[in-house]
């Protein structure tokens, strides 16, 4: 069997690791005797009170590291990856897939497309299941790796296969059932393409899934989104007005169906359809505790309900005017013009910037895909008194301050005078906002965090 490594790249203080010698560039190779394929395989293994940790260190040499530890105490490293025999790519060319739209010449690391089992428990990726085998479903049941993410997009097995192109794609149901019969949890995922999986097509794909409860947990439809970087893909067309609000009525029957069944909705649609079609995003109750939203599921309503939720101090107002301006995609740009003008402080001047995506086209209209390059010429194109520039900490790259078009932060802070602070959320926008000189500022040696949905791109 081929041996399989962890490679660690960082240590925590204190910890059990460091406690007996780890360092970072060794790498684990077996914990008991039991190869290790991914952190999961590790996780159980480690559960052992006595373990026996084969690694190998930087130089290449190999040791025995013998110890005790308590039941539940962790080793306290962080690994290069999550899995260490490489991670399963998407074999698929589905016809609304975002990686294929980038636009030319991109990092490399973009064009990356995960479609592995294991990413979806540990991180809450979506996965097609479509190479998966008898084994995968062996091990998840074995292991009981609930819940995984499934992108389903149609129970119609020959237009999956058709929209996926590959006919593997057309055995979904069989491997829900398998799914199924492991009693593992699963969400599921619609990505709505007008003409295709739409109308009569949804109908039979919200009904067959439903059937599958409870170990369908739940089903988040979201809206095709068409970047201006489609050349050789399938021709698309987005929804319009008619065609946005159509598609919310049909959900809601739906809705109402599951909700006097269960007492929940089980189907929720991305905020996109309301914005398209021009109504009001759904309650907070609506969505039954937000199952989906690292998927994009309800982050409008959550952003309010944290805006609202949050106390901030507005006691002692700005002693001098003061004028910021808020940068956010062209979706939520009334969203926050109503949430601001609450606010009604004496000598606070706020603008909110909803800028048009030139990079990936005027059809891309989420905050999180807005680029460095189009953010800066925004604030070039809106001159005026300004002491402070907010920006969303979704147009970040996870975990640093770096643009998706790998502009970094401070050719902002270079080309402005303005102060710059990063908002995540809706509390932190409330606070910057009302104490803007008690917040801290955004630096350049402290990345800035932040969740990214369906994000077409990987950290390097």
């Amino acid at each position: 069997m081929q041996q399989y490594a962890g490679e660690i790249v960082h240590v925590r203080e204190a910890s059990l690791a460091a406690e007996i010698g780890l360092q970072a560039g060794d790498r684990i190779l077996a914990v008991n005797g039991q190869a290790l394929r991914d952190i999961i395989d590790l996780s159980f293994a480690f559960a052992d009170e006595e373990i026996e940790l084969l690694v190998e260190k930087a130089g290449g040499e190999q040791e025995i590291i013998e110890f005790d530890k308590e039941y539940d105490e962790e080793l306290g490293v962080e690994f290069a990856a999550a899995v260490f025999d490489g991670i399963r790519n998407c074999a698929n060319h589905c016809y609304f897939c975002f990686v294929d739209q980038l636009a030319p010449n991109m990092r490399a690391s973009l064009s990356v497309k995960d479609d592995d089992y294991r990413m979806s428990f540990l991180y809450g990726n979506f996965v097609t299941m479509t190479n998966m085998g008898a084994r995968d479903f062996e091990r998840i049941k074995r292991l009981h790796l609930t819940p995984l993410f499934v992108s389903v997009h149609t129970t119609n097995g020959a237009l999956r296969a058709r929209m996926l192109n590959n006919k593997k794609a057309a055995d979904i149901l069989e491997q829900l059932q398998h799914l199924q019969a492991a009693d593992v949890e699963y969400h599921t995922q619609i990505v709505l393409c007008p003409g295709y999986n739409d109308g009569e097509e949804l109908d039979k794909t919200i009904g067959d899934l439903m059937e599958l409860q409870p170990q369908a947990q739940t089903l988040a439809i979201v809206p095709v989104g068409l970047t201006r970087h489609r050349e050789g893909c399938e021709p698309l067309t987005m929804f319009d007005r008619q065609g946005a609000a159509g598609v919310i009525d049909q959900v809601e029957k739906w809705q109402k169906i599951s909700r006097e069944k269960t007492g929940r909705a089980f189907v929720y649609l991305g905020d996109e359809f309301y914005f398209i079609a021009g109504r009001p995003v759904p309650a907070a109750a609506d969505y039954d505790g937000f199952p989906q939203l690292d998927n994009g599921i309800g982050l409008t309503r959550n952003f309010i309900e944290e805006w609202q939720a949050c106390e901030a101090n507005i006691c002692n107002p700005y002693a001098e005017p003061i004028y910021l301006d808020i940068i956010c995609g062209k979706s939520i740009g009334s969203v926050l013009q109503s949430l601001v003008a609450q606010l009604q402080i004496p000598n606070l001047h706020v603008r909110v910037l909803s800028l048009e995506n030139k990079f990936w086209g005027e059809a891309i209209t989420v905050t999180g895909l807005l680029t460095g390059k189009d953010i800066l010429e925004g604030l070039q194109a809106n001159p005026g008194p300004r002491d402070g520039i907010i920006i969303p900490g979704s147009t970040l790259r996870t975990g640093e301050n770096i643009f998706l078009d790998d502009v970094p932060l401070t050719a902002l802070q270079r080309e402005f005078a303005a102060e710059i602070k990063i908002a995540v959320d809706g509390r932190s926008l409330k606070q910057l906002l009302t104490a803007w000189h008690d917040q801290p500022a955004f630096s350049a040696d402290k990345a800035a965090y932040t969740w990214q949905s369906n994000a077409a791109y990987t950290k390097e």
